[in-house]
């Protein structure tokens, strides 16, 4: 049966593919954020994953507020990014996984989880960003399954059912007959807001609470309401949702291997994360 190897929680933001574009990593605004990933590429190279199941919110390039899935699988044999702007250049397109993704949907319909399913999909910075931060040369070894959630538009999942929803990913995998080794990204966040009366608000104790309680207890989060996460975290941080599927996903007995923290990368607090299955 397939194996999931680990999972990597980072964030996303559209400023960290400009930095990249630009040769940024060691100016010293930047350098903090991009030392944390060394150590995420030894791994890697290390552990040799065959796949990527990638947990990550839309921001429009795909989905719009006129039609916003709860939950989205991509089934598509490949992935394309499209300019959004922000000065993120367009990247090569990523391998798909069919066989996988249609396990990975029947199985999860199964289980009682309604979704979207994508033939066709495209995937914005939320994805490639954090797949370029582990492999910077762009030729992508992992073949990919874009596991969308709505972190947008409300009504929003809950905090416990994007748990559940991890931890049905994790049976699926284990039910595939493949020896493939099956990597978890999450990405998103941590704390922000980039509108209102509390634009640019950052909450670095929730922060580091909720990276301690990803191998301490995996559930902590799931105690609040999607209002309540939102209030600690900012309007934005409830992309936090999207590391609470990729943990949900792994054994309660995940162990970290390596963290970073840092703040702020344009109003936005960073998380890296490293865990092994």
């Amino acid at each position: 049966m397939a194996q999931i190897v680990g999972a990597i929680t980072t964030s996303h933001v559209p400023a960290i593919g400009r930095a990249m574009a630009k040769g940024l990593e060691q100016d010293a605004y930047w350098k903090p954020f991009f030392d944390g990933f060394p150590p995420v590429r030894d791994w890697l190279a290390e552990v040799l994953p065959d796949v990527a199941i990638v947990i990550y919110n839309d921001h429009g390039l795909n989905f719009f507020l006129d039609k916003m899935p709860t939950f989205a699988v991509g089934a598509a044999s490949e992935y394309r990014n499209a300019d959004e702007g922000w000065g993120i250049p367009t990247v090569p397109a990523f391998r798909g996984d069919p066989a996988l993704s249609w396990h990975l949907i029947e199985s999860l319909i199964a289980d009682d989880f309604d979704l979207t399913t994508c033939q066709e999909m495209l995937v914005d910075h939320a994805f490639t960003l954090p797949l370029a931060l582990c492999w910077p040369d762009h030729r992508w070894p992992v073949r990919t399954v874009p596991v969308c959630i709505n972190t947008v538009q409300s009504p929003l999942p809950s905090a416990k059912r994007c748990y559940r929803l991890g931890q049905a990913i994790g049976r699926a995998v284990a039910s595939w007959h493949s020896d493939d080794k099956v990597l978890i990204v999450g990405t998103g966040g941590l704390s922000h807001q980039l509108d209102g009366t509390r634009a640019g608000f950052i909450n670095k104790p929730f922060d580091l609470e909720f990276m301690d309680s990803m191998t301490r207890d995996p559930t902590w989060a799931t105690q609040y309401s999607t209002a309540e996460l939102i209030e600690r975290a900012g309007t934005q941080g409830i992309e936090l949702l999207n590391w609470l599927v990729a943990r949900g996903a792994l054994p309660r007995s995940a162990r970290k291997l390596h963290s970073n923290y840092h703040i702020p990368i344009s109003n936005t607090a960073s998380g890296l994360m490293l865990l092994a299955a």
